[in-house]
């Protein structure tokens, strides 16, 4: 929301009217965060007995803290956050990484597992990144004003970071143009985050994880031949499906702004 709500919204929005739908609270919200204000006019449309309610409150809350005891220093950090819950399947994917390039290295006729392996890469962690069974926080974070595909963006962003550099060792070990790995990788990233929208990101990254796998990976080690898509020549067709596929989750960015049972 670039403009101040009006009046009446924030009215609406104060008295929690049924007519403002989720993606307008949503904005109102997040407008709120920055706008002092709005943060007046809002409080001057609240009630006047939920107002004295939550004077009310506040000051029973402050009581509280004032007679209780002091905070407890934690001698050790907890790790709960979704960052320390990626840490394994970094583990595994660099573990996959790894063990594609011992391959390679050993087998001179078995088609690049270093090629094969490279779009599977991020999507455990992109699978993960996004729903409530990896995040102990999903349901506090998933309902504030600044969740949906900005969030979800960083955290493919954080994951990328981590996972590229251990492809571009593997490719640099394995002599393998960066063009060839990389943008399988950052396709089926992009793929992901388009499907997730529809079906849930998780569901999407291990969909596409189980179909790579079977229709590319299983052939071409049966076959002993690298398929013509991940040859070098093959770059430009990858980074146009990098392109086209991060323009459809642009473009269906509110996929990831509400809240379903199904997905995740």
């Amino acid at each position: 929301m670039t403009d101040h709500p009006t009046p009446a919204l924030l009215s609406r929005y104060a008295t929690g009217d049924d007519g403002v739908d989720d993606v307008t609270v949503w904005a109102v919200e997040a407008h709120l965060e920055s706008c002092a204000g709005c943060r007046a006019l809002l409080a001057g449309a609240v009630d006047p007995a939920a107002r004295q309610l939550l004077d009310r409150v506040a000051v029973g809350i402050a009581a509280g803290v004032d007679a209780g005891p002091g905070p407890v220093r934690r001698r050790r950090l907890r790790r709960t956050g979704v960052a320390a819950r990626l840490l394994p399947w970094l583990a595994t994917a660099t573990a996959l990484v790894l063990v594609a390039v011992l391959l390679e290295m050993v087998s001179v006729r078995m088609p690049s597992p270093v090629l094969l392996v490279a779009p599977l890469a991020p999507l455990l962690m992109v699978a993960a990144a996004w729903s409530r069974r990896t995040d102990p926080a999903w349901e506090l974070i998933a309902t504030t004003p600044r969740a949906g595909l900005s969030l979800l963006l960083r955290r493919a962003l954080a994951i990328l970071t981590a996972v590229v550099p251990v492809l571009a060792v593997a490719g640099w070990w394995t002599g393998h143009a960066p063009a060839v790995w990389l943008l399988p990788c950052l396709a089926f990233t992009a793929g992901a985050l388009a499907l997730g929208g529809l079906v849930g990101v998780d569901r999407a990254a291990l969909g596409l994880a189980v179909a790579w796998s079977a229709g590319v990976i299983t052939p071409s080690l049966v076959g002993q031949e690298l398929p013509i898509f991940l040859e070098t020549r093959s770059w430009p067709g990858w980074a146009l499906a990098t392109v086209a596929l991060s323009a459809a989750v642009l473009l269906r960015a509110t996929d990831h702004s509400r809240l379903r049972a199904d997905r995740s």
